[in-house]
């Protein structure tokens, strides 16, 4: 069966799309459920179980395994959620009317249907064709891999297999689901080798996978390294999803200066390479293992996210990239009708202009993480700091991964933590500006790991006695395009071309944006280091600007070949390409400035 939609909506935050498949996949429409908070998805289920009259047997933390099988029973529950109402649709004739007009004009499934019902629509006249064409979406899950703390029970430490990211992987695995687990935040080789615990994870006799594995990744060698690992265990994978490395919703995990552009032409032009090289390794390795050995390479999907926000940007994915899919993440933020946003952080997005809209240095993980300004957990924790209180309480402790104070681990954006860590920083007799510079670094950092829960707590009513109030949410830049609530309907016909959601003129072509995100990236981390730059920060700095000058060479060299896309925008794009290059090469004279005068001074 073909998938019926060209765009899939990527996880977004812990709880943004913890219940998008209930809302979005029996119109046939792929979606991603964070798998970083059992206690969420415990009392989601609740709220569901009661809510539609299920019956419900709570799991406690006092229950073996309590967190494997928490995710376990939601992933089920919302499989048999979207099952009934995927039946109910093909069992209503205005229903799959519905599903057939949201699908993209150039959807052969949707130019047959309407070359059947032309004359004449009868329900019953077509439900084998019905049954055998149209699809749900997929209900597939993320694990950030890097989020795989230890476990005890007392002082008493648990087996690996007990660990957050390998509990929530075997949590899938045991699901119901035929689906996708997206591993993100990078290579965790313990976690990849626990993979092959699960048959799920391996081809049946005619080289279908029950549970397929996705990576995110940001550049080509790192997908062929971890596809090549992953092989050599017996595991496929079956999509690499490409993500801007800056102009992305979330954690932004930054490229040297590689742009999204130059990374999708070299994922396209060396597919049949990753394809032949990885499946030689796989087939030996189920040779060994006994297992079933596909006879032509398993399928392998291309897919890209990051900043897309208009159709014509989304089409030239498809057919310049060949992408199969694109993500539309950050706008989704806006549809009620397809995210979880209570209604005080819904109107912030919508109020939300490009200076609301920034990278910080908040996240726990030591990560950069988009941030919205005035967001209730910053408030929070501004109001803690003003007290002589900072940190938070650490009520969930899923990112607790610093073992500085602590053998057990410490999130460093706790008041443990960080009363620990701001006492040692007094021992140091640093310099004013020195010592004001390290206590910003302690400090900023924000409980993101409830922040970014919460929100669907409350937008449903649930209780937060816990987590409190306040709400996390790491929208990318292209919210600032995107100022109204919008339906399902709108976005799908704004992502097709049969509408326009952006109101302003000034939105800047996806690659353009990213381009100059990046320029201001390298910018301040020259500034930061231009009183101390070393030679290997400085062989850094060049490595990056010379990455970003062929970026900015390949996309004139891109823009002047195609000449059937982006008309109407050629000159802007031209202009902001020309102004992008001297403002690189003004930082590149800065690097060298910066080096002469480190010189002078030795």
């Amino acid at each position: 069966m073909t998938k019926a939609h060209s765009f899939h909506i990527p996880v977004m935050g812990i709880g943004y799309t913890i219940d998008t498949p209930y809302k979005v996949a029996h119109l046939g429409i792929d979606s991603v459920i964070s798998l970083v908070d059992d206690i969420l998805l415990e009392k989601l289920r609740k709220m569901y179980s009661e809510k539609l009259e299920i019956p419900y047997t709570a799991i406690t933390d006092k229950i073996n395994d309590f967190r494997a099988k928490r995710i376990t029973s939601y992933l089920n529950m919302m499989n048999n959620l979207v099952d009934k109402k995927f039946e109910e649709l093909k069992n209503s004739a205005a229903d799959v009317k519905d599903y057939f007009n949201r699908l993209p004009d150039s959807s052969s499934i949707k130019k047959e249907f309407k070359k059947i019902t032309a004359n004449h629509f009868n329900l019953d006249d077509i439900r084998t064709w019905i049954d055998t064409t149209i699809t749900k979406g997929s209900i597939d899950v993320n694990i950030m891999t890097k989020v795989d703390k230890d476990n005890y029970i007392g002082d008493e430490k648990l087996p690996i297999e007990f660990n957050d990211a390998h509990a929530a992987l075997r949590g899938f695995a045991e699901s119901d689901l035929n689906a996708s687990v997206i591993l993100s935040a990078g290579m965790n080789p313990r976690l990849y080798a626990y993979l092959e615990n699960f048959d799920a994870f391996y081809p049946n006799e005619k080289g279908e996978v029950d549970k397929k594995v996705v990576l995110k990744v940001s550049d080509y060698r790192s997908a062929l390294i971890q596809g090549k690992f992953l092989a050599k265990k017996g595991i496929w994978v079956s999509e690499y999803r490409v993500e801007s490395g800056l102009n992305c919703g979330g954690h932004a995990f930054a490229t040297d200066g590689n742009l999204l552009g130059p990374i999708l032409a070299e994922f396209r032009d060396h597919k049949q390479e990753i394809t032949q090289t990885v499946h030689e390794l796989l087939i030996k390795t189920l040779a060994d293992k006994n297992k079933t050995v596909p006879k032509e390479p398993l399928a392998l999907k291309i897919t890209a996210q990051g900043g897309v926000g208009t159709s014509e940007e989304h089409d030239f994915l498809l057919d310049h990239y060949k992408v199969d899919s694109v993500g539309w993440g950050t706008p989704f933020l806006l549809v009620p009708e397809a995210t979880t946003v209570d209604i005080d952080t819904l109107e912030k997005l919508e109020d939300a202009k490009e200076k609301d809209l920034y990278l910080s240095n908040i996240s726990p993980l030591g990560v950069p993480f988009n941030n919205l300004r005035g967001n209730t957990k910053d408030e929070q924790k501004f109001k803690n700091i003003a007290k002589n209180r900072p940190g938070s309480a650490c009520p969930k402790k899923y990112v607790a991964l610093n073992y500085e104070f602590d053998e057990k681990g410490l999130c460093t954006a706790s008041r443990q933590y960080q009363h620990l860590k701001l006492k040692s920083l007094e021992e140091q007799n640093l310099s004013e500006i020195e010592h004001e510079k390290e206590y910003t670094k302690i400090i900023e950092k924000s409980c993101v790991c409830v922040g970014l829960g919460t929100s669907s707590l409350l937008s449903h009513g649930v209780e937060t006695k816990k987590e409190g109030t306040g709400v996390s949410i790491c929208p990318g830049p292209n919210l600032a395009y995107f100022s109204d609530k919008m339906s399902l309907k709108n976005i799908t016909d704004h992502i097709y071309g049969r509408a326009n959601m952006i109101s302003r003129s000034d939105r800047p072509n996806m690659f353009i944006k990213e381009l100059n995100i990046y320029i201001e990236y390298l910018k301040n981390k020259l500034e930061e280091t231009a009183t101390s730059m070393d030679a290997k920060q400085e062989k850094y700095f060049k490595k990056f600007s010379n990455n970003l000058n062929e970026g900015i060479t390949y996309y004139h060299n891109l823009f002047n070949s195609v000449t059937a896309n982006f008309r109407d925008a050629k000159v802007s794009i031209f202009n902001e390409l020309e102004t992008s290059k001297r403002n690189l090469k003004q930082i590149v004279t800065d690097i060298d400035q910066i080096k002469e005068s480190m010189l002078e001074k030795a």
